[in-house]
């Protein structure tokens, strides 16, 4: 009797003891079950998941080294993934931002000119050449200037000319003074020496001394250097025949090979200093004079004209001058060349907004002026620009699909198909987004052996596999994190991984 009355105490107390333990884990589990999925930091952030940042994809559930490289794991918080208060934008920690190695620069507004230098050769202005002829056939008596290339002034001797045939005219004017006939047969006289080119000098003295001239004195109509020299002493000469050609250096031009592209910013009458190539302390002045309208198919250059003060007599033909053209100063948008991501149709700028987070931004560019870049559209002056460091901002940005690749929609649809990786492993959990996977080495990604989560291209995809699953599977770049299930297929029991 006092045995079967323990029995029964015992029981009531195992009883009880049990309902206690069942109601004690009814009312911790709930807090037990969330702080397991959804752990936070101590400024009450939430926590999504850790991911290394260097390579996009894979998502671990806790904090720890990366297999990949020699860092930490990052957080995901729950605000950065979903944009809030960024839309258009991803946020990236400062810690990440220096591991990264992100440099910003400003949009700023600058002066600047189209200038640019050149080098032109030297030549003769032709328009300062003049040419020395006989108007009458004679022979070249005696010759003053032998040489050519020889600097004269303007009235100095060249040739001494010998004419017979002003003899006659010149005889027949002098006998109808002495006869005394009329004055109007003395002055027809007079005119026709004149029609026949007979210098006034040398009538002059005809009339002074009585007897006629037949020698005279060819001399330098301006100053210069002889540039072409026609005779020699003792030739015959014939009425046009070009004896001397004398170039003028007051003024030379200076002939330079200008690209197409600076060409068209050239204006007659633009103001240019030339530097002598050979002796940089000696510098002269200029105007472009002209753009020849002929271009080189072979370097695309057109040849401009530059008209350069030359009356300290310095320049002479073949010299080299380094021509600084000075264009009209305006004033431009820039930005370092280097935050310029050109993608073969598009010029696109990580742009870094007020409140820390960064968006891709399309932009219109301009001239290159040395390490800055012109932006003539799709920028505001005091906007901050990555300098360096925009596509690992855009390999973060792919964890959260907001900035998406830096390709355009079109070059996207036009895309070749994705590529299919294979892989063996073990299901451990089971999301409606996704499944997270312990798998085996990928040879095609060259991956190692890790667990890590599978994006689904919908929740009702793969509704049979569970937890605990030994799968084959194939996948693809793509989807959320970086990587979308195509297939997935459980392995027989038994089968070894």
């Amino acid at each position: 009797m006092n045995r079967t009355r323990t029995i029964g105490v015992s029981l009531l107390a195992a009883l009880l003891l049990g309902a206690g333990a069942f109601y004690l884990g009814r009312t911790t589990a709930p807090s037990t079950e969330a702080s397991a999925t959804t752990p936070s930091t101590t400024d009450g952030r939430k926590v999504l998941y850790w991911h290394d940042p260097m390579v996009p994809g894979p998502r671990f559930d806790k904090p720890g080294k990366s297999p990949f490289m020699d860092m930490q794991l990052v957080p995901m918080y729950a605000d950065s993934a979903t944009g809030k208060g960024n839309e258009g934008g991803v946020q990236v920690s400062p810690t990440v931002q220096q591991n990264l190695g992100i440099r910003y620069a400003g949009v700023r507004r600058v002066e600047t000119s189209a200038s640019f230098d050149a080098v032109g050769a030297v030549q003769f202005d032709e328009r300062l050449n003049v040419v020395v002829q006989t108007r009458v056939a004679g022979y070249v008596e005696r010759l003053s200037v032998r040489a050519p290339m020889e600097r004269v002034r303007k009235g100095q001797a060249l040739a001494t000319v010998f004419a017979p045939e002003w003899l006659g005219p010149q005889n027949e004017w002098l006998a109808l003074k002495r006869s005394g006939v009329s004055a109007d047969l003395v002055a027809a006289a007079r005119e026709r020496m004149r029609a026949l080119s007979i210098p006034a000098e040398l009538i002059r003295r005809s009339e002074e001394t009585g007897t006629a001239q037949a020698r005279y004195v060819l001399t330098a109509p301006s100053d210069g250097v002889v540039a072409e020299l026609g005779v020699r002493e003792g030739v015959a000469v014939t009425p046009g025949m070009t004896l001397f050609r004398i170039a003028g250096l007051e003024k030379v031009w200076a002939v330079a090979e200008i690209p197409e592209a600076q060409a068209v910013r050239l204006a007659r009458g633009q103001k240019v200093r030339a530097v002598l190539q050979a002796d940089a302390a000696q510098s002269f002045d200029g105007t472009l004079d002209e753009i020849l309208p002929e271009v080189n198919a072979a370097t695309r250059t057109l040849k401009a004209r530059f008209e350069v003060d030359n009356r300290r007599g310095t320049l002479t033909p073949g010299l080299l001058l380094r021509l600084q053209v000075t264009g009209p100063a305006s004033t431009r948008l820039v930005v370092p060349s280097e935050a310029v991501i050109r993608t073969g149709k598009r010029a696109v700028v990580i742009v870094r907004k007020a409140d820390g987070a960064f968006e891709p931004r399309d932009v219109s560019t301009g001239a290159d002026l040395g390490d800055d870049t012109e932006v003539v559209s799709g920028l505001n002056e005091g906007d901050q620009v990555v300098a360096s460091g925009q596509f690992l901002i855009d390999s973060e940005a792919r964890l959260r699909s907001v900035l998406g690749s830096m390709a355009s929609p079109a070059a996207t649809a036009a895309a070749p198909a994705a590529v299919l990786h294979q892989a063996e492993g073990k299901v451990e959990s089971v999301a409606p987004d996704g499944l997270t996977i312990s798998h085996g080495p990928v040879a095609t990604l060259k991956w190692p052996s890790m667990t890590m989560g599978f994006a689904k291209a919908s929740p009702e995809a793969f509704p049979d596999i569970q937890p605990g699953d030994l799968v084959r599977f194939e996948f693809k770049e793509g989807g959320p994190t970086g990587y979308e299930l195509v297939s997935v297929q459980r392995m027989p029991q038994g089968t070894k991984r």
